[in-house]
């Protein structure tokens, strides 16, 4: 089968490393499988398989998202069975391919918990079939977007970075990335792994870790890069918590830090599915977050993990310190439910079977 991958642009998000892993896992399992950017370049390109074929639209990086020349001529040369859009501006053009192509199975994706673009609206129900990530957002859609139940699924985003294997780490990964950021065997530290922008709110964890108690050693840990850093470097200063406070950059592979946190801290109010509460997860860290889309069905909550309203630092703060003690049996419960329910081989499986039934002619 042939299969199209559409995304604006590889920049290091948790959509984009989707986007990548199924175009890999879809190569790998032995289709033809292209993924077609509209600017050149990202974070991201190296990741691809060599046995994907990388297609763009833009002769150079014009660092315009919505910009799409020649898209419809491009995937018809392609000639796939199905194209899958992955991100907000490759779904505002669904519609309009599965206008331009009508015997391409177009299948449209709901992967974030932000308004959804006028262009992104309209296609919905145009498209052949519509994935969300999270039961949350599905159920959202079939309500806000009048979403056909018969034309939607739900397929988990997959793990990424599910655990690395002993021999591809260093003999004690944990105290190697502790020791490096000054944490000792007594800290508590907190971990965030997101891409710095305003919804993501790494302000607010800062403002929470800054109101726990005196007694208690920790550091809050944050990594990722974007417009928003600064702002909560400045915060960070300003609060007088330099020394706690470690922002660690954009990571190609944060599995160290899974390795060397204690507990996975969330504040982002827009989501549909958190790539990095499932990634923590699956290495066994206990989840603290604030409710938002999907958010309750990356973890098990009550067990693993703790849904607060947002706004509430007392309870956040409650449940830091409740977590802040090691509990092996909770991160193996954790573990295990990660690593069946965000599993790579059952997600991608799901997918092939979708567009098995999409591209095969009703008789």
């Amino acid at each position: 089968m042939k299969i199209l991958l559409v995304q604006d642009y590889l920049r290091s998000g948790g959509t984009e490393r989707q986007s990548i892993l199924l175009a890999n896992e879809f190569a790998h399992a032995g289709h033809t499988v292209g993924l077609l950017t509209f600017r050149p370049g990202g974070p991201l390109a190296p990741t691809v398989s060599n046995a994907v074929s990388r297609l763009t639209l833009q002769p150079v990086d014009l660092h315009l998202d919505w910009f799409a020349p020649g898209l419809v001529s491009r995937a018809r040369r392609f000639a796939p069975a199905v194209i899958l859009c992955m991100g907000r501006m490759a779904n505002c053009y669904s519609g309009h391919l599965q206008r331009r192509l009508p015997s391409c199975a177009i299948v449209g994706t709901l992967r974030t918990g932000k308004p959804l673009p006028w262009l992104f609206r309209r296609s919905l129900p145009r498209v052949r079939h519509v994935v969300a990530n999270s039961r949350e957002a599905r159920d959202h859609a079939l309500v806000e977007q009048r979403l056909a139940p018969a034309r939607s699924s739900v397929i988990y985003n997959s793990l990424v970075f599910p655990a690395n294997t002993p021999q591809s780490l260093p003999s004690s990964p944990r105290g190697t990335v502790r020791a490096v950021h000054g944490a000792r065997d007594s800290t508590t530290v907190l971990l965030n792994v997101a891409m710095f922008r305003p919804e993501k709110n790494q302000r607010e964890l800062i403002e929470i870790a800054a109101g726990l108690p005196a007694e208690l050693d920790w550091q809050l840990w944050l990594a990722g890069d974007g417009p928003a850093r600064a702002a909560c470097e400045q915060l960070a200063e300003a609060r007088g918590l330099t020394a706690r406070v470690k922002f660690l950059g954009w990571q190609k592979d944060p599995s160290a830090l899974y390795a060397g946190g204690d507990i996975a801290v969330h504040a982002s109010t827009s989501e549909s599915l958190s790539n990095f509460l499932i990634e923590a997860q699956a290495h066994g860290l206990p989840a603290v977050a604030c409710a938002a889309q999907g958010i309750r069905e990356c973890f098990i909550p009550g067990e693993t993990g703790v849904v607060l309203r947002p706004g509430d630092r007392h309870g956040f703060r409650a449940a830091v310190l409740r977590f802040a003690e090691a509990d092996p049996l909770r991160a193996a419960r954790a573990r295990a439910f990660a690593r069946e329910t965000f599993d790579v081989t059952r997600q991608v499986d799901a997918y092939l079977d979708l567009f098995l039934r999409l591209a095969t002619p009703i008789s």
